[in-house]
């Protein structure tokens, strides 16, 4: 995400608050709750429980420099324990990161596409090719396309120079701000979730991608703000995060079922999210020079893939660096009594930070041209 955006009101900031409050069985997730009802009991002890996850669970640091926007997180499939990220506004390439040192393994640098406008995602595909989405809109409807940039896992990892395909995409109900960008890991699918204050969209993108032509991605179903998502391995779970919560939905058939609150960390600007590759835990990370990815556990949660579903989790440990060890999130307990008003602070100091964060920043990142436009 950018460094600049435009004032954001108190609403707005409750509304990422949103996530945490509990859902009914709709097919959907229903748009962001009003702020009264967002910060509620529940909230607070979600609140408290995420800040314990995240000082307990393992993790890594992402020691590189020139990391300063951590804006997406994708696990590798050709090199187990190693996550794919990259920078919003940078040139067009992403890093490969060693999850158990959080040190860079590898800068792949893309090649035959434009000048990225404000890259926030990125997900890799059962085609064994990363995708990376160019999607962010700060001014909500300033570009009238977006687009997403595809190339081939390397067998190697080490720095290099790839050739990238380039997708020009446009959302069916005009132009939008959006964050995450999911492929399925079944069907290969793209799919993008929109970001709003007052609840956003996931869009569906057609059966394969065309560099030809437009692609038109259409409205689907109705989500909370949302900064990323990620499938489980299986396909079988949707994970959506905002700035201070996470949820889960079941997924069947390409759409989103019941849903539930997924346990998160409190971050100091939550950007991103994945799945380890065997599906057993959830990394969240944050932007910021140094910036920390926390891992936790699935195993009993809303995020947790069907344990029926071929590809399903072994019951063994995550793989790489994200499975090696670590402690059990906490339980969500019924606040009460001191652990409420904890929770209270907690959750206050947090919509603070964001709305310092948020507020009083306007203008916009610069943007280039690309091929295909």
């Amino acid at each position: 995400m950018p460094l600049h955006r435009p004032p954001v009101a108190v609403p707005a900031v409750l509304a990422a608050v949103a996530l945490l409050a509990p859902a009914g069985p709709a097919v959907a997730a229903a748009p962001a709750a009003s702020p009264a009802a967002a910060v509620s009991a529940e909230s607070a002890a979600s609140a408290v429980s995420g800040a314990s996850a995240a000082s307990e669970d393992d993790g890594f640091t992402l020691t590189d420099p020139r990391i300063t926007e951590s804006s997406g997180l994708a696990a590798s499939r050709a090199h187990p324990g190693v996550y794919w990220t990259h920078n919003d506004q940078d040139e067009p390439r992403v890093f490969a990161v060693d999850g158990r040192t959080g040190e860079t393994v590898a800068t792949v640098t893309l090649r035959g596409v434009g000048k990225p406008r404000d890259m926030e995602a990125i997900s890799v595909g059962p085609d064994g090719y990363v995708y990376v989405g160019d999607i962010g809109d700060n001014l909500d409807g300033s570009w009238s396309h977006v687009w997403i940039y595809r190339f081939r896992e390397p067998e190697r990892l080490r720095d290099t120079t790839v050739d990238a395909t380039q997708y020009t995409v446009r959302y069916e109900d005009g132009p939008r701000d959006a964050e995450a960008l999911m492929v399925h890991p079944r069907t290969g699918r793209a799919y993008i979730a929109s970001k709003n204050e007052e609840g956003g969209g996931l869009y569906e993108g057609p059966a394969t991608l065309s560099a030809k032509g437009v692609n038109v991605f259409r409205r689907v179903g109705e989500v909370p703000w949302v900064t990323d998502g990620a499938f489980s391995p299986d396909g079988t779970r949707l994970v959506l995060r905002g700035y201070f919560s996470a949820r889960g939905y079941a997924w069947k058939d390409g759409r989103l079922g019941a849903d539930e609150r997924v346990r998160a960390p409190i971050l100091g600007q939550s950007e991103s999210v994945t799945y380890t590759v065997d599906g057993t835990a959830l990394l969240f990370g944050t932007e910021g020079a140094r910036s920390r990815v926390a891992r936790v556990p699935v195993e009993g949660t809303g995020a947790a893939p069907s344990p029926d579903a071929p590809g399903g989790p072994s019951g063994t440990g995550g793989t790489g660096a994200a499975g090696t060890g670590g402690g059990q999130a906490q339980g969500d307990g019924a606040p009460g009594g001191s652990a409420y008003t904890v929770g209270l602070l907690a959750l206050g100091a947090a919509l603070l930070l964001g709305l310092r964060r948020l507020r009083g920043r306007g203008g916009k990142g610069g943007g280039g041209g690309a091929p295909g436009a």
